[in-house]
């Protein structure tokens, strides 16, 4: 059995997914969706560096498309991976290849999750310029372990025909109490640096990965909204929605260099291709204001 990719109008089955990431943020977040639109799912049991496993799921749920929402990130952060560096290998590289490498075998196609933080602003896409990174361009930002083992994956997944790679890059949601979020996060912080980057509205980008799925399309796709928005940006828009005694200072990237263990990236994704196949795509801003910010708005009582 083969698998229709990029976009292939071909009769479909109906829809199952194997969704892995039973347990993180955006796994979880997809099984909410799945059951909200009545799409049939499953969390694969299976660890993904296990091909047994792997394959045991796969017989098991018969699936239409598989999702890999799982791997290493690291708690609280990034530069976890830094000293768990074989457990980060076992997950991000080898797990991710495993799983991908069996869905072609099976003809499945896979959506996977990965990150756009493997680009850092440089001379042809200076900050505040508004060029961003396309999917074609290569990583530029290996300053973490992290960074480094995804962007090696996804060169390699580059020879998967079968694989939808989404590059996702400080998601946001309109849970401001998950500890995930990249607002929760700076919100917490003592200090924040303040740089215009590309982000991720999981709320307005996630069913956008389930139509996706159901297009068949494949390839990389810079999953985020199109635009940058800076730290303050967000501050300032959470102090006006949300708590208007929020103060917060700000520091330079050098003085954050001091409490960090590897370098962050910084960048901005040219999101053209995602926003010609869904024209509804909102900018960053109007995205943040839409989905985040007016539904956890306090309303004032007279």
């Amino acid at each position: 059995m083969g698998h229709a990719s990029n976009g292939s109008s071909l009769p479909s089955p109906p829809l199952k997914f194997l969704i892995y990431g039973r347990t993180g943020w955006i796994g979880g977040l997809l099984g909410k969706l799945c059951e909200a639109q009545s799409i049939d799912y499953t969390y694969g049991s299976g660890r993904l560096e296990n091909r047994s496993q792997l394959e045991a799921d796969i017989a098991a749920v018969q699936p239409s498309h598989v999702f890999n929402a799982a791997g290493v990130t690291g708690r609280p952060n990034v530069d976890w991976c830094e000293s768990h560096k074989v457990e980060t290998i076992r997950t991000n590289v080898v797990g991710t290849l495993t799983l991908a490498d069996l869905c072609r075998e099976k003809g499945l196609i896979l959506i996977n999750y990965a990150t756009g933080c493997i680009f850092e602003y440089d001379d042809k896409h200076p900050l505040g310029s508004g060029i961003g990174f396309k999917e074609e361009d290569s990583p530029n930002f290996i300053g973490s372990f992290y960074s480094k083992t995804k962007a090696m994956v996804e060169d390699l997944l580059k020879n998967y025909e079968n694989v939808c790679t989404l590059r996702v890059r400080m998601p946001i949601s309109s849970d401001l109490s998950n500890p995930r979020n990249f607002i929760t996060k700076i919100t917490r912080y003592e200090k924040v640096v303040n740089i215009p980057n590309s982000m991720t509205i999981l709320d307005e980008l996630l069913p956008i990965s389930i139509e996706m799925a159901k297009r068949n399309l494949t390839g990389i796709w810079n999953f985020t909204n199109p635009g940058v928005v800076s730290h303050n940006e967000i501050l300032e828009m959470y102090r006006d929605y949300i708590d208007p005694s929020f103060c917060w200072k700000n520091f330079t990237l050098e003085e954050q260099a001091k409490v960090i263990v590897a370098p962050r990236s910084n960048n901005e994704l040219d999101a053209t291709k995602l926003n010609k196949q869904f024209p509804e795509l909102l900018p960053i801003k109007e995205s943040l204001i839409k989905y985040v910010f007016k539904p956890n708005q306090k309303t004032s009582t007279a």
